[in-house]
């Protein structure tokens, strides 16, 4: 059986949601797998309704949806409430506690880092947060995508603040490496 990883993240626009499945996307075909992304939003420049859907797999992929959410990334209530339906025993929820609410009793792997104060705290601006959170997901995919796979992507992908956005991801992956004993794969 091959490996498939459903990535959903989800969040308002201004949050770096789309920029962050194409940064993952990108890792994943630079990893040498297959990988597809599907997006949506609201109307709104800044502020609506954003969602970003990557499938990435060892054998090609039929369909872009992300149905059952292998690592979901709750940016804010309103994303986490909207999906929080597609997650199971297996998925992973990475959230931050001081914007999203998670049930105690919800059986999901909850993942929660105060991402935007981190970012603040260590960068100066709380913006870095998107990079961190792909950091976290490096850890989790392990072995499978490697964190140069992941710098060289967000080489690709970011044209400004690319070497704090650097340091961003590598604080993420510092983070996740403190937690329990997580993998994807």
């Amino acid at each position: 059986m091959s490996k498939r990883v459903e990535f959903l993240c989800s969040g308002f626009g201004g949050q770096g949601v789309v920029r962050v499945g194409q940064i993952i996307g990108d890792a994943a075909v630079q990893a040498g797998l297959h990988a597809t992304m599907l997006i949506s939003h609201g109307t709104e420049t800044r502020g609506g309704y954003v969602r970003s859907q990557v499938i990435i797999s060892e054998e090609p992929i039929a369909s872009p949806v992300v149905e059952t959410p292998t690592c979901f990334v709750a940016l804010s209530q309103a994303a986490w409430d909207r999906f929080c339906g597609l997650c199971r025993s297996s998925s992973f929820v990475l959230y931050n506690p001081d914007k999203v609410t998670i049930a105690d009793n919800l059986d999901v792997k909850k993942v929660a880092i105060q991402a935007e104060q981190e970012a603040a705290n260590r960068f100066g601006e709380p913006l870095y947060a998107n990079t961190l959170w792909i950091g976290v997901f490096s850890g989790l995919s392990g072995t499978w995508i490697r964190e140069e796979h992941f710098e060289k992507a967000i080489r690709y992908r970011i044209s400004r603040n690319i070497e704090e956005n650097i340091a961003a991801f590598y604080h993420g992956r510092a983070l996740f490496n403190k937690l329990p004993d997580f993998r994807l794969t």
